[in-house]
Formats: structure tokens, sequence, C-alpha cells
């Protein structure tokens, strides 16, 4: 008779390395590469132009979602600013491209840099606040960052805005939802390797710590100001990135698209999503991203039959978003990624769930 092992009876890791890897069994990589070549290839040749551009909206929201994430998911320092990060790096990546004319390759790094110096001054506070005041510290850089798109014409143009060049990769030029359908989904994949591989380093420990207990991680060595600053920055630059791809999928950046409302529906992916997972920024903001188009579909599908209904319905977004959020804090108060989480659970050692 064969003798029983840990394998037989559940997923335990006896090694650091094993538990420090990506994937625990070739099943995880056979459905990443299922996924990603359905993705990449699959979708787009099946896909309307209408379909794709509510994909793209996704990614860059995925991008700047994950940026939140890092700081507010698993260092725990809550922000409402970055809807105004990204608007720094739209206008950076504006600047860039239409007056330095840098190519594009060039200026969305840049773009994600300055972002992330905008952030890491913002995040200076941090040493000294917390919780709910770090929240309000925030939302002045939010009122702040706002007032300098509006009214700091020699540099972002005030209500004129700019218009964007078209992005080129080499000789290639990006037109159409396609070309970026396939340039926003390597970001996304790029982003969110350079996230995941982050969390399994001591960086990635240290923010942990900090949102655990600050002060038992300050105890154990851990500087405090540095790593917050630096979450600031790494967030910012992420976010810069998503505001970047943004100014050049639309083409035209003005003040009036990075405004608080946009912060706020970044703080509602990550309640949707999950704070402090991988995953969470994915579902936060697919569900974030789909509700007005499907508002937006359902009022012009009534309109010809109720149309004052129809009025109604795209008047309702925020009343919809607030339900929504109250729905997950009540039901669901870690997020989607956590049932995904429990799902999987349930069926590792189905039917001996216990």
């Amino acid at each position: 008779m064969r003798r029983l092992t840990f394998s037989d009876c559940g997923d335990y890791k006896t090694r650091y390395a094993q538990d420090a890897a990506l994937f625990a069994n070739d099943v995880g990589r056979l459905a990443l590469g299922v996924l990603l070549i359905v993705w990449f290839l699959i979708v787009p040749a099946v896909a309307g132009p209408y379909l794709l551009t509510v994909a793209n909206l996704t990614g860059i929201a995925v991008i700047g979602a994950t940026g939140l994430n890092l700081l507010t998911g698993y260092t725990g320092q809550i922000t409402m600013g970055h809807g105004a990060f990204m608007g720094v790096g739209a206008y950076a990546a504006a600047v860039l491209a239409a007056r330095v004319h840098l190519p594009f390759w060039t200026a969305v790094p840049l773009a994600g840099l300055a972002t992330a110096g905008v952030g890491a001054f913002f995040g200076i506070p941090s040493l000294r606040l917390k919780g709910l005041y770090l929240a309000i510290a925030t939302l002045a850089a939010q009122f702040i960052l706002e007032y300098a798109f509006l009214h700091w014409d020699w540099l972002t143009r005030g209500t004129s805005g700019y218009l964007v060049p078209p992005a080129r990769l080499g000789v290639w030029s990006l037109r159409g939802e396609r070309p970026f359908f396939w340039l926003i989904g390597a970001s996304v994949v790029l982003i969110t390797w350079l996230h995941l591989n982050l969390l399994r380093t001591r960086m990635g420990r240290a923010f942990v710590a900090i949102r655990d207990n600050d002060r038992a991680a300050a105890s154990i060595g851990i500087h405090l100001f540095g790593y917050k600053l630096l979450a600031f920055f790494l967030s910012a630059f992420m976010v810069g990135v998503a505001g970047a791809l943004y100014a050049y999928y639309t083409g035209v950046v003005v003040p009036g698209k990075f405004t608080l409302d946009l912060s706020i529906d970044y703080l509602a992916m990550g309640i949707v999503g999950g704070l402090g997972t991988v995953l969470g920024p994915f579902y936060g903001a697919a569900v974030i991203t789909v509700i007005p188009e499907a508002l937006r579909a359902l009022s012009q599908a009534l309109s010809a039959v109720f149309p004052d209904l129809a009025a109604a319905l795209n008047a309702l977004r925020d009343v919809v978003f607030g339900a929504v959020i109250v729905a997950f804090l009540i039901f669901q108060p870690e997020g989607l990624a956590d049932r995904w989480r429990v799902v999987r659970a349930y069926f590792r050692l189905w039917p001996y769930t216990y």
C-alpha cells in the first residue's frame, strides 16, 4: 500500500521558494497561457470597435487601480488623489509629445516618473498622518492639482487642453481600437508582473508590515517614512503610466477628465475588487467601467418606448455607484477577489473539503 504524503491531503509548502513561487503548479501556468492567447489573439479578432473600446478603457483602469492597490491595499495609505495623479501623467505625456516631440516609448515612462515625483511630494504628510487625516491631505492634493490643470495656462493650456500626437512605435502608427488593445493589454501584463514580483521582495513585505502595524514595523527596523514615500512614488508611477496611455488613446487632454469623481471611481474599484489582492484591480476596474456602459446601453434600448425612464437611467449613474459600493461593503467587504479565493479553496480538495 502506497504511503500517504502531504501532497495527497492538500497544498502544503515545505520550502521558502515554494511559498514565494508565482504559481503553485503547472495548472496555473497553463491557465494563464491559455488566457493570454485568447485575450490577445481571439478577442480582437471577434470583438467589434465598441467592445474593444470598453476593453481598452478597462485596461487603463486596471493599471491605475493597481497603483492604488499597492498604496492603499498593501501599504495601508488611504488616498483620494489618484484621479489628479492620473491627470499629471496625461498632461506630462501631452507636453512631452506635443511640445518636446518625444516619441511614444519615451514619453510614457517619463510621464510616469514625473507623476511619481509629484506623488512622492504629496506623500510627505504620511510621516505624521494616517487613516482619515491622510485621506484629507491627499484630497487637498486633488484640489491643488485640479486648480493647476485649469489655471496654469502656460503649461496646461487651461480649458483648451492638448491635442496629443498619434502614438508611434518605430515605423508603426497606433491608430484605431485594435492596435491600442494590444498595446494596453501588454502594458497591463507588464505592470501586473512588476506589481506581483514587487510584493515578493523585501520591499513588498515591508509595505505589508506597515499596513498591518506601523509601530511594530518600526520596531523591527523598517524605515517608515522612506517606505511610505516609496509606496507613494511607485503607486503614482503606475497611475501616471495609465494617464499617459489614456492621453495617447483619446488623443486629447482637458482638465475636466481628472476630477474628484475619478478618484472616487478608483476607490470604488478597490472596494469592489478587493484591496490587498493581485486580482482585485481587474475585478474592480471591469465592474466600475462596465456599469456606466450598461446603463447607457439600457437607456438607449428603452429610449424609444420609455423616453422619461431612459433619461432617468442616465442620471442614476452616481446612485448606482453608491448602491454597488454599499452592497459590497455589507455583503462582500473583502471584494470579488476574496469570493474567488473562497471558490478556489472549496474546489481544491473537493469533495473532501474538510
